[in-house]
This record gives structure tokens, C-alpha cells and sequence, in this order.
């Protein structure tokens, strides 16, 4: 989003790489904020109370664009060129699949111009769409050549292995750090050791508002600093230090007692460490495959190095301060929880998602954002949630979008989003985000009437 006035060029970095110079016109994106906020009817949603329970009385009303090219519609930038544009999102937004609850926005990221919405700021449970407001906070505030540091120290016949954030920690790294140990325990002539778990980064509570039961460990284990190989437990720290523990005794060391949980005390001995990959790396492995556990571990590190409690509470007042004093972008209707979106107390419109979206077309965020823009699934890439595997934009009307599409998914019970960017063949750069709660459709029904919606804001589906 950009504060720089109507009279001052500006770049703007476009999806595929290139960079291109335009002038922006008016107020530059804080005139297409106010005309997006002004396309719907700010309606908050019911919390739901059961499994997709909405408020029977919710007003749905809608306000689109004209989509005559008259002098209104030339005042919001919506000309005669995209009439069948607005014509064809119009009908297919009512396609019964996607159910009455239904929100979405189309924004043009080279002129301005917001094209199209449909109760563009009614709030919306968003599913995994939440993780994009969390990667441009975490992103932010720590930048995208961070990394996180686990530890091991020595003090009073205890090695402690110290947790600090990495979701990404392996065995193999393990391994290293226990080289390490056994080397400089040998060197001090010791041959048996306590070993114990400091996973003191992150306050308590580990499971979010609005997580159902079902949820953790298998969707998301519970909140900790310390992790290794992604393991789905209740108690990854303690986990960590037997996977620790048992390598120290592979070695040759004795292990005294059980691991147990404990503070590393600062005249403790350092003894190794190992650093993570760079945080822009664990972005885009996280968009790619829609990883739970590493969005809410970077919600807590993004809460810490911005000072807070590492808290979902600090996490998100991180996030809050990040896109509206940062970014400009609206949190009007903005309601988190967590960094995953699993929460159903979750709420974002899909006008918030497009702008937070809207920002990888700046130049001047490429550097700092530009791994949320390469981690964003490409529609048919296998290994990704809109690969083939996961029946996705494989349609007769969708599949013409394989590969011109970039694009966020979420899915919950009851919710289902897909916000991105996409390339028309005339070149024009456009920035969507659509979003549905409680339809009774089958979730691969709903899934194709979505991708359906991307293909015609692409273009490719006419």
C-alpha cells in the first residue's frame, strides 16, 4: 500500500519478476482502499456456534460496481473493458456450490482500480487464508534473512537444549548439536549427564480460541519453542529432548534420569548451537503446504522480536500493528486468533486479503516480501495445495488457469477461501480473494466453483 501522493512516480514490482514504472493516480492505493471498503456492506458475521452455524438474519446486501462504462463506473475505474469481466463474477459468485454466504473482490494491481466485490467487507472465517496476514507480519518485523537459533548449554551436570523458535529443526541438525555436546563433554572428562528442556520463549496457552479438539496434535500440535522433525505430539519440547537424549546415549554418554523441563540459567555454559534456514525459505515452505504448526510458530517469534509476550495475543497485536500502521491496510472486520487460521473465532473480509495481497505488487516491498509472492501455490504445481494431487483446477472451466495462477487456499469445515494473483494475456496484473462459509456443497464441489472464479478473473474463462 502506498502513502505517496498522486503526483509522485512510483515503481511497482510485478509477480513475474519484471519492474515497472507508473504513475499513481489520485491518493494511489489509499484511493482504491476506500473505493474496495466502499463496493460492500460492512457486515460482521455471527461466531459460529457449531460446525458452519451462521446467523440466519445475516444482511447480505451488495454493492458492485457499474458495469455500464458510464461516468460512475469511470469513476471507480471499472471501464467498458471489463464489462464482461464484472458480468461473469456477477453470475457465477451466485453459483449454488458456493452457498449464500459468499464474499469476494477483484482488484487491478497495474491502475488502481478495484474491478469487482460482492460483500467485499463482510467478515469472514478465512481458514488458512489467515496465514497470509501472518507472513507479512513475521516478514516484517524480523525480515526475510532471519533465523532461528536452538541451543545447547551446560550447567551443574545438566545439558540443557534450548528452544528458540525453529519449527524446522530436523534430527540431522540434532545430530550436529549432539556431536558437538559429546565432543566437549569428553574434553572435560565427563561420561554421564542430565538432560533437560528449556522451551521457556513461548508463554502459555499452547492451543488457540476457537481450535477444535480434533485439531492437535494432528492439524497443529500444541504451541511450543521447541520441536524436531515436525512431530505431531502433545509435548514437542519433551519430545525433542528424548530424540536428544537418545543420540547422547547412541554416543556413549549416560543419561542420567528422565528428561526434564527447566530454565537454562545465564552462567550456563555455551555449548552448541545450529541455525535455522532463512526465514523467507520457511515462508514459502509454509504458503506452499499450508503448514499449521510453522504459521503459529512464527505468530509467537514475530510477538518476541517485536518486543511482546510471545503470546497468540502478542502475536496478533504484532500482526494488527504491522498491516494497519505499516502496511495502510483495513482491519476494519479483521478479528484473529492465531497465525494458522485453523481458529473458527477467525474473521478477515476478503477486501483485507486482497490488500495484504495488493502489496506484493509494490516495488518497494519485494525485498521484505517477495517470498510470500514465490511461496504462494501455482495452480497445477504438484507438491503444493493447488496441485493436481488435491483435484485442483482441474475443471473444464479451470483448468485453462494451470499455471497463471498464484493463489492462497484454506479449508475448513464450513469455510473455504482462495485469494492470489493472477496474469491476464493482455498483461494486466490482478489481485483476488474469494471467500465462503457454511455451504452444504460437497468440499470438492466448492473447491471447483472457486478455482472456476480465478480462471475468470484471469481471464482464460470467459
Amino acid at each position: 500500500m502506498s502513502d505517496t501522493s498522486g503526483q509522485t512516480p512510483m515503481n511497482t514490482f510485478t509477480p513475474g519478476g519484471h519492474h515497472r514504472h507508473r504513475k499513481v493516480r489520485m491518493t494511489g492505493s489509499a484511493v482504491r482502499r476506500a473505493v474496495v471498503l466502499a463496493m460492500a456492506v460492512p457486515v460482521a458475521s455471527a461466531a459460529l456456534a457449531g460446525t458452519s452455524a451462521f446467523a440466519a438474519d445475516r444482511d447480505t446486501a451488495t454493492t458492485v460496481p457499474d458495469t455500464t462504462g458510464g461516468p460512475e463506473a469511470q469513476d471507480r475505474g471499472v471501464g467498458a473493458g471489463h464489462e464482461q469481466l464484472v458480468k461473469n463474477l456477477d453470475a457465477r459468485v451466485l453459483d449454488q456450490r458456493l452457498g449464500a454466504d459468499v464474499s469476494g473482490v477483484v482488484l487491478d494491481a497495474d491502475s488502481d482500480t478495484a474491478l469487482w466485490g460482492h460483500n467485499a467487507t463482510t467478515a469472514m472465517m478465512p481458514a488458512s487464508n489467515a496465514k497470509l496476514a501472518t507472513s507479512t507480519a513475521a516478514l516484517t518485523v524480523m525480515g526475510p534473512n532471519h533465523r532461528f537459533t536452538t541451543k545447547v548449554v551446560y550447567g551443574h551436570g545438566t545439558l540443557t537444549l534450548v528452544g528458540g523458535g525453529d519449527r524446522t529443526l530436523s534430527s540431522e541438525d540434532l545430530a550436529e548439536l549432539t556431536k558437538t555436546a559429546v565432543a566437549g563433554l569428553k574434553a572435560a572428562g565427563l561420561s554421564s549427564v542430565k538432560v533437560a528442556v528449556d522451551d521457556s520463549l513461548f508463554a502459555a496457552p499452547s492451543l488457540a480460541n476457537g481450535w477444535n479438539e480434533g485439531y492437535y496434535p494432528t492439524e497443529v500440535a500444541p504451541v511450543r519453542a521447541l520441536v524436531v522433525d515436525g512431530h505431531s505430539v502433545e509435548d514437542t519440547s519433551l519430545d525433542a529432548g528424548k530424540v536428544f537424549a537418545q543420540q547422547l546415549a547412541d554416543a556413549g554418554v549416560a543419561i542420567e534420569g528422565d528428561v526434564t523441563r527447566a530454565t537454562a540459567h545465564h552462567r550456563d555454559v555455551p555449548v552448541a548451537r545450529h541455525r535455522s534456514a532463512p526465514l523467507s525459505e520457511i515462508v514459502k515452505t509454509m504458503l506452499k503446504t499450508s503448514d499449521n504448526n510453522i504459521a503459529e510458530t512464527l505468530l509467537r517469534m514475530t510477538a518476541v522480536e517485536s518486543g511482546r509476550p510471545a503470546t497468540f495475543e502478542g502475536g496478533i497485536e504484532a500482526v494488527r500493528h504491522v498491516l494497519g500502521h505499516r502496511y495502510g491496510v483495513s482491519l476494519e472486520n479483521f478479528e484473529m486468533y492465531d497465525g494458522s487460521g485453523l481458529s473458527r473465532a477467525d474473521r478477515i473480509p476478503a477486501a483485507t486479503l486482497a490488500q495484504i495481497l495488493e502489496l506484493l505488487t509494490e516495488h518497494r516491498n519485494s525485498h521484505t516480501l517477495g517470498s510470500i509472492l514465490e511461496g504462494l501455490p501455482v495452480a497445477g504445481e504438484a507438491g503444493a495445495t493447488l496441485g493436481p494431487e488435491w483435484g485442483r483446477f482441474d475443471d473444464p472451466n479451470s483448468e485453462c488457469a494451470v499455471g497463471k495462477v498464484r493463489a492462497k487456499t484454506g479449508t475448513l469445515t464450513g469455510a473455504i477461501a482462495l485469494s492470489g494473483l493472477t496474469r491476464t494475456d493482455e498483461g494486466e496484473w490482478r489481485v483476488f480473494s474469494f471467500i465462503e462459509n457454511g455451504s452444504t456443497a460437497a468440499p470438492n464441489d466448492i473447491k471447483d466453483a472457486m478455482d472456476g472464479l480465478a480462471a475468470t478473473v484471469n481471464g482464460c474463462y470467459a
